[in-house]
């Protein structure tokens, strides 16, 4: 093989990426790939992909097995290779070498199922594989409280790595050794096709592993080096239970960062974020509330115990809940009150507005400073289509009001409690829509003594 020179420090220098996500993931025991699992409202391989982002590769390639067309659908515009059978993770690597031909840089190989690796993790993988020492290959090294059955990275005496045992393969000696294999590699792409291809499968599985290059890249005088992770970075996941403990590990992480960026949480370990909510400064969120995808939230918001937000805008000082519902196309204007038992989807409710229990606005526009009484209904749909309610700025709606869409209510108008409206209200009128009331003086006694009479007789 011909000398390789140590690559320039100045030069920029490709860099791909190889997520493996074809494994069918048996054990989750599910009709879903493993890789679109989710973990905190995004697919796992969608987190490996954000990270990926991060490094701005020139190449990203996912492989997946045979008819994951909806893994492939999940990562694009990303391109997929096919692993056709499921011969090991060399041979994984091996399927993606088509769309990397003659590619020179750096290739780091990421797995699917390993969704809490960081930018710059990667980061340190890429540069510890462009140290003057040019090592052929970097593998990602961890130190679990219990190595258990990881394989095992063992160090020559310069402190370079020279194999990856499998555990069932080590020595007493190599078994007592705590840095263990994490899974992730950076190669030299200018000598990854051939280091890779001369991995055999002799082995109980007959299986290619990844991880047979160290070796291979040693014994051709090749130097190999090891960066460590922390272990919480690189939890596989194989189980449902595996998988909801990714998700506690994901969620620690998400209220650590919204703390840090000026969030009170009262009950970190009851609140549960999507990995794309946004929060303002000094919001405060009660125990209990459950962050879907799609929630940006402003400064100086309250949103008290027990609420479930999902596509979601939030605007300053607004109070939320306790236990509202805040549905896609919510849209919550400054200083807004939406209370307890509130269900509020796709409408728009503008500043200082207020509606504080037991209330469904759908569909609609609730005007600037306008008061909705508890029981208030926006019928919205009719069994074929969804319509609109226009509620003006300033109105005031009374008790368990029904307002029949589409409709409009102006500003300033005020419904009488109990009327069910269906048909526009001009502004500052006020409409009373509701049955006469008829009292009959002493009927109600006069009730009373005949069941009693009644009973009487049967006993």
């Amino acid at each position: 093989m011909a000398h390789h020179s140590a690559p320039s420090h100045t030069a920029h220098r490709p860099l791909a990426c190889v997520i493996l996500a074809a494994g069918k993931g048996t054990r989750m025991k599910s009709d879903l790939p493993k890789v679109l699992h989710r973990v905190a409202g995004r697919p796992m391989v969608g987190h490996v992909l954000a990270a990926v982002k991060a490094l701005d590769p020139d190449h990203v390639v996912v492989v997946v097995g045979p008819g994951m067309d909806s893994v492939a659908a999940a990562v694009a515009p990303y391109p997929t290779a096919v692993q056709h059978e499921q011969r090991g993770t060399a041979d994984a690597v091996r399927a993606a070498f088509g769309l990397l031909e003659g590619f020179t840089g750096d290739v780091v190989v990421l797995y699917g199922d390993t969704p809490l690796v960081t930018p710059d993790t990667l980061r340190a993988l890429v540069q510890a594989r462009r140290q003057a020492a040019d090592p052929a290959v970097v593998v990602l090294g961890m130190r679990p409280d219990d190595p258990g059955a990881y394989g095992r990275l063992i160090l020559n005496a310069r402190g370079g790595l020279e194999k990856i045992v499998e555990y069932l393969d080590a020595s007493a000696e190599e078994r007592a050794v705590t840095l263990c294999n994490a899974g992730l590699m950076a190669f030299d792409g200018a000598r990854m096709v051939e280091l890779i291809g001369r991995i055999g499968n002799e082995n109980a599985k007959s299986e290619y592993y990844l991880t047979d290059v160290v070796q291979i890249a040693r014994r051709a005088g090749m130097a190999c080096s090891v960066v460590e992770a922390a272990p919480a970075e690189v939890v596989g996941v194989n189980s449902r239970a595996e998988l909801a403990e990714v998700e506690r590990l994901m969620q620690r992480r998400l209220r650590k960062a919204a703390m840090d960026n000026g969030a009170t949480l009262i009950d970190p370990d009851s609140t549960f974020f999507s990995v794309d909510t946004r929060l303002g400064r000094d919001v405060v969120v009660g125990p209990g509330v459950f962050f879907a995808g799609g929630v940006t939230v402003g400064d100086r918001v309250e949103i008290k115990p027990y609420c479930h937000l999902e596509g979601v805008r939030i605007d300053s000082g607004a109070v939320i809940g306790p236990y509202a519902r805040l549905r896609p196309g919510a849209e919550i204007g400054p200083d807004v009150h939406i209370g307890n038992f509130v269900e509020v989807k796709n409408a728009v409710i503008e500043a200082g507005a207020k509606a504080n229990h037991l209330t469904y606005i759908g569909d609609a526009r609730v005007g600037a400073r306008a008061n909705i009484g508890a029981g208030t209904i926006t019928c919205n749909y009719d069994g074929f289509g969804k319509h609109h309610t226009d509620i003006g700025a300033g109105a005031f709606i009374g008790s368990n009001s029904a307002l029949v869409a589409p409709v409009t209510i102006g500003d300033g108008a005020i419904v009488g409690a109990g009327s069910v409206v269906t048909m526009a209200v001009e502004a500052d009128a006020l409409v009373v829509a509701r049955g006469a009331q008829t009292a009959y003086a002493g009927w109600a006694r006069r009730f009373r003594e005949r069941k009693q009479n009644e009973k009487a007789k049967k006993a």
